[in-house]
């Protein structure tokens, strides 16, 4: 009688879930909200190559913030790791030499990306 009774018991909970998921699978469609519009890219005048022109121009602009974020990140913390050094064992050169080429490279790197831009932008 007892395993009768937990079979029981089983589909019942085996229906309650099965109603459940379809209720929660169901949901989406009773949502009435609307999508946003897609953001028209900073360039282009129309036409599906321009648009698409105007996008690529948008992700070169992007990429190259990125790539300037992550050269400042990494310049910074080797400039402090190089600081932490220098106090411990006294080695200022090193450290000035860093944090030099480390400026430097950051100059390169938004110039070069800056000079990109126009040249995304021509094609």
């Amino acid at each position: 009688m007892k395993r009768h009774l937990k079979a029981i018991g089983f589909n019942r909970v085996k229906q309650f879930l099965s109603w459940g998921v379809a209720l929660v699978l169901s949901l989406p469609a009773l949502a009435m909200a609307q999508l946003p519009t897609l953001e028209e890219p900073s360039q282009g005048d129309g036409g599906l190559i321009s648009t698409l022109q105007g996008y690529l121009y948008d992700f070169g602009a992007l990429i190259g913030l990125i790539l300037c974020v992550v050269a400042f990140l990494i310049v910074g913390a080797s400039s402090i790791a190089s600081f932490k050094e220098a106090r411990e064992r006294e080695t200022w050169g090193k450290f000035t030499v860093t944090v030099v080429v480390g400026v430097v490279l950051i100059v390169a790197i938004i110039w070069l990306a800056t000079e990109a831009l126009p040249i995304l932008s021509q094609s």
